[in-house]
C-alpha cells in the first residue's frame, strides 16, 4: 500500500468533490457575503473571518452549475492557495477521507483541458474530482481580484479619514 493522503470531501448540487486537507485552514458556517465591485464573476464577494477579509469563490459559477441563493446550511471552506487565502462556498462539508496513492488518478488521465481539476479519487462508492486550488482563479481573475480588494480597502480608508475630519 502506497502513501496515504488526506482530503476534505464536500458537495455542491449533489456532486462530490475533494480538496487536499493540507490546503484547508478551517470550515466556517455560511454568513452574509458582502458584494465586491469589479471582482471577477466567479468571486461572489467577501466575508470577514475573525478580522480577516476573504474573497468568496462560488464553485457553482466556476463549474456552470445552477445558481441559488445562499442558504444557512451552506459552508465556506477557508483554503490556502499559493497566491492567497480564499473562502470557497459549498453546499455541504461531508467528511475527511484518507486515500492511498494508488487510488488517485492524475488529471492527465481523466479529461484533457480540465484546468480546475487536479485529478480524481477512486472511492468505494464512485469517483470524486480533486479541486485544483492553484488554478481556481486564472491569472487575469487573480489580478482583477487584487484590484477590487485594493479599491475596497482604499474606499474604507477614505471613509475613515473623512469621518475623523467631521468629528473635529
Amino acid at each position: 500500500m502506497g502513501e496515504l493522503h488526506d482530503f476534505l470531501l464536500f458537495s455542491i448540487e449533489n456532486q462530490r468533490f475533494v480538496i487536499p486537507l493540507s490546503q484547508v485552514e478551517k470550515i466556517v458556517r455560511a454568513v452574509e457575503i458582502i458584494p465586491l465591485p469589479k471582482a471577477p464573476d466567479v468571486v461572489e464577494g467577501i466575508i470577514n473571518v475573525q478580522g480577516r477579509i476573504l474573497p468568496v469563490v462560488n464553485l457553482r459559477k466556476r463549474f456552470g452549475l445552477p445558481l441559488r441563493p445562499l442558504d444557512v446550511r451552506d459552508h465556506f471552506i477557508v483554503c490556502m492557495t499559493p497566491r492567497r487565502t480564499l473562502a470557497v462556498l459549498v453546499d455541504m462539508v461531508m467528511d475527511i477521507v484518507q486515500i492511498s496513492e494508488e487510488r488517485i488518478v492524475d488529471q492527465k488521465n481523466i479529461v484533457e483541458g480540465a484546468k480546475y481539476v487536479k485529478g480524481a479519487l477512486k472511492l468505494d462508492d464512485g469517483v470524486v474530482l480533486i479541486q485544483d486550488l492553484e488554478n481556481l482563479l486564472s491569472l487575469e481573475e487573480d489580478q482583477m481580484l487584487d484590484l477590487a480588494l485594493k479599491k475596497k480597502e482604499g474606499s474604507k480608508r477614505k471613509t475613515t479619514v473623512h469621518s475623523t475630519r467631521d468629528e473635529r
